[in-house]
């Protein structure tokens, strides 16, 4: 008998719910919504960080160290994001994580203790900054108003293609609030519909847009668009591996329908 996967939306509230009636348990209740609320603050103010920022063209931040260290320190807040991130995700990173939470906690709470240091990196990336003070363009007018609603629209697809994803995962939720429920994380099941039946990468891609749909020009914007998109499509490739490694058959089938990063014109024939 063929089983029907939850919806996003189902999968989510269903998570959500289980919170509001947890199993009795004093201490892990304190440490799971400590973990929770540590993550969503930390994500929210790196996301408005990030958009803020960017909004800017990288003009606007808090770091203001003098040349060349400025130009060191800003090349290291670049790096660090790909870096720590890609790293975390490997078997060895993964084994980190877990270090981060209290046994025997660690692996529960893994996927929000990734989402914070995700969050932590980004946070940093775009508050310390320092601006370089040279501005090459600045939309004004209609130009002004059609690349605020570029960037919006960009915005708003790398939401839906994490919604897409698994909202859970991508924001840190699943760990704290399977805890909370004293349960084993219940992870999405390989991603095919919404965003991924045009894409295999909707995530990845809608990140590196919001470098671009920008109504400021400056060689820091650039700089960081540059190396932000090369990692967004690097990046997945290793992720692939892990899939194919994964869902074996299923995974091929879909690579072999569904396009990497630009998507095809024609109806997708994925289910």
């Amino acid at each position: 008998m063929h089983r029907t996967e939850p919806s996003p939306f189902q999968r989510l509230l269903s998570l959500a719910l289980g919170t509001l009636r947890p199993p009795p348990g004093r201490s892990r209740l304190l440490l799971a919504f400590a973990y929770g609320v540590v993550c969503h603050v930390i994500f929210a103010a790196a996301v408005l960080a990030m958009i803020a920022a960017m909004f800017f063209g990288m003009s606007e931040s808090l770091g203001r160290l003098p040349a060349p260290w400025a130009y060191i320190a800003n090349a290291l807040l670049i790096l660090q994001f790909p870096l720590v991130h890609s790293i975390l995700l490997t078997k060895r990173g993964g084994n980190i994580l877990l270090r981060f939470a209290p046994a025997p906690h660690g692996s529960t709470l893994a996927t929000t203790t990734y989402a914070i240091v995700a969050s932590v990196q980004l946070l940093l990336l775009f508050a310390l900054w320092t601006p370089s003070g040279v501005i090459w363009w600045q939309a004004e007018g209609t130009a002004f108003a059609g690349i605020c609603l570029a960037y919006a629209a960009s915005w708003a697809l790398l939401i839906k293609a994490s919604y897409d994803a698994g909202a859970e995962v991508q924001s840190g939720a699943l760990g704290w609030m399977s805890l909370a429920q004293n349960k084993r994380p219940t992870f999405p099941d390989m991603p095919t519909q919404g965003t991924f039946r045009f894409i295999r990468q909707p995530i990845y891609v809608a990140f590196a847009l919001t470098t671009w749909t920008v109504p400021v020009w400056t060689p820091d914007q650039l700089a960081l668009a540059t190396a932000l998109t090369t990692y967004c499509l690097l990046a997945p490739m290793l992720k692939e591996r892990r899939f194919a490694q994964r869902y074996g058959d299923r995974f091929a089938a879909y690579k072999a329908t569904v396009p990497y990063a630009l998507p095809n014109l024609r109806k997708p024939k994925h289910d």
